[in-house]
């Protein structure tokens, strides 16, 4: 039964595969970058060429190769023929037909008697594939974690997440076929986890290189405008995304940063470093006086939060003692009056005169501080009232004062 079979199977073969074959690119998308031939066996419902071998290409087929793919003819012996200008190519090492000019002896029975040797179908298994040489577009990336980047301009290293997409682009469609897509695989896309761990993985590493390379010049927020820099410094990294050229066949030829930003550490660091600029800022080109205002507000606010302490006497001597007038000042020296209730000096008109010693107990008298003026008083208190105004004293501490200057 097996080798009548085999017979009956080796003779339709040899007939279904008579018929020559159109072959196209499959479908691409984005991140297709390796598709299957497809046959055109119908159109609209017509078309016999529809019970052919799988694997069998018959002399005199058409192939058809669109613009930005090179077509790849795979046999037992691996990679047959490369096309990779597009245009529409006559194939003629497949299996001979009685429509490319084969003979019926040649086509027909030369073929069913190899067949028969298989068991009834051909020895023959060629495949058709096409590479994508159009850029790959738009493959997503993102740091896994934190990348330090030493910012000069804050002085300090920033933890950064950056997130963005790069494109590549086939420049050596054989090396890519043998040495980066796997064996036997007709249909390979960039959208397959595991085709594309190995690029990103490559490709970070690049991009943390390149971009700490740009540390030494450029701020966090300029790194968007530099993804051409970035770009050739990926493509230059003699480590890792720089080798895909010699290794792989393709090429990072962009790189685009859709956004950067700063860890929530980093964050808070860059807004307190604002701030505080801010803050000095808002003082530049002000008037002295103001600044002394500003200062004076400063002091306000830090002794209403704290308190004077035991600050409270030294500000008060600090602030007062020019308006307080001349206490301290002793008798008999310029400008001191007399003391409360004690008839002043009498001029010196006889230096002959006689005048009594005074009594030693009389010499060795306290010495009593002159008594303000009503003006004095009145200025003392007014130098009160503003700094009272101000916030620096307390309301018990402005009455204590006052107390203590108008004598009461």
């Amino acid at each position: 039964m097996g080798v009548l079979r085999a017979l009956g199977d080796s003779f339709s073969g040899t007939l279904a595969d008579q018929w020559k074959d159109i072959f196209t690119a499959g479908r691409f998308d984005e991140h297709v970058v390796v598709a299957p031939g497809v046959l055109q066996s119908t159109n609209r419902g017509r078309g016999a060429n529809v019970r052919g071998s799988e694997g069998v290409i018959t002399s005199g087929s058409l192939i058809y190769v669109p613009e930005n793919t090179a077509a790849f003819i795979f046999s037992g012996s691996g990679i047959e023929n490369v096309i990779s200008q597009p245009g529409t190519y006559e194939y003629q090492n497949g299996q001979q037909s009685i429509f490319n000019g084969g003979g019926i002896g040649e086509s027909l029975f030369s073929q069913m008697g190899e067949r028969i040797g298989y068991g009834g179908i051909s020895g023959d298994y060629k495949q058709i594939a096409f590479v994508n040489l159009r850029e790959i577009r738009d493959i997503k990336f993102g740091t896994r974690g934190p990348l330090m980047y030493n910012d000069k301009f804050y002085g300090t290293d920033l933890e950064i997440f950056a997130y963005g997409s790069f494109a590549i682009k086939v420049i050596d469609p054989v090396r890519f076929v043998r040495n980066f897509v796997p064996p036997n695989v007709m249909s390979y896309t960039f959208d397959d986890p595991a085709a594309r761990s190995q690029v990103l993985s490559d490709f970070l590493q690049s991009f943390i290189v390149a971009v700490n390379s740009l540390s030494a010049e450029c701020r966090i927020s300029q790194l968007p405008a530099k993804a051409n820099e970035i770009a050739q410094c990926v493509h230059s990294d003699p480590a890792n995304a720089g080798t895909w050229r010699e290794r792989f066949g393709f090429d990072c030829v962009k790189v685009s940063i859709e956004n950067i930003e700063f860890s929530p550490e980093s964050r808070e660091l860059v807004k307190q470093f604002s701030s505080n600029k801010m803050n000095v800022k808002a003082y530049e080109g002000v008037s002295v006086e103001a600044g002394n205002m500003a200062a004076q507000q400063k002091i306000a606010q830090g002794i209403q939060d704290g308190g004077l302490g035991e600050m409270g006497g030294m500000l008060f001597g600090m602030n007062m003692a020019q308006g307080l007038g001349p206490v301290g000042q002793m008798p008999g020296t310029p400008g001191a009056g007399a003391w409360p209730g004690q008839p002043a000096a009498a001029s010196v008109t006889n230096p002959s005169s006689e005048i009594a010693p005074a009594e030693p107990a009389a010499s060795a008298s306290a010495v009593k501080p002159q008594a303000l003026s009503l003006d004095d008083q009145l200025n003392a208190v007014k130098k009160l009232k503003e700094l009272l105004d101000a916030g620096i004293l307390s309301q018990d501490e402005f009455e204590a004062k006052k107390k203590q200057i108008l004598g009461l």
